[in-house]
């Protein structure tokens, strides 16, 4: 194999310089990584989970659309959601999963140009409601949905009884 003796320095003298750049402290995955809301995914509860979001109190929307979500999930480990709103100045969306282990399964920060739409691939435990929570505008509102995403016998039941 042959290598070039300056590329071969270069690799050497960067990788140094990292190793001593985080020997030194000055590069801690704390100041590189983005804020964890440590509360919220922690919560072993769903109330506890709601109110680490701020969800607590957020009001029934008919703005907020579970599109394009399984009724019976194929496989529990991956239950894919798409959730769209229709709220205007959309600032978050978290989506929790009642029965988890924990129970905040994903959230998602929109800046003032993005749409309210997210696509995600959850784990889900067993059935359970999947509920959107928004924020927009200072306001927090919420959509349920019941999926069920543990049930491969029924899915393929199913799939079974649709082809014949």
């Amino acid at each position: 194999m042959s290598m070039k003796r300056r590329t071969f320095l270069k690799g050497s003298l960067m990788t140094g310089a990292l190793g001593v750049a985080v020997g030194a402290g000055l590069l801690k995955p704390k100041t590189v990584l983005a804020a964890w809301p440590e509360a919220a995914f922690s919560a072993d509860t769903m109330d506890a989970a709601m109110s680490a979001i701020g969800g607590n109190g957020a009001a029934e929307s008919d703005q907020i659309k579970f599109v394009k979500t399984p009724e019976i999930a194929e496989n529990g480990n991956v239950v894919p959601i798409n959730i769209e709103s229709s709220i205007a100045g959309i600032e978050k969306i978290s989506v929790l999963v009642n029965n988890n282990p924990s129970p905040l399964a994903c959230q998602y920060h929109l800046t003032s140009n993005c749409d309210g739409y997210v696509a995600a691939r959850i784990k889900m435990r067993k059935t359970s409601d999947v509920t959107a929570i928004v924020k927009a505008g200072g306001k927090t509102f919420m959509a349920k949905k019941t999926d069920q995403g543990h049930h491969r016998r029924m899915w393929r039941l199913i799939s079974y009884v649709i082809v014949r």
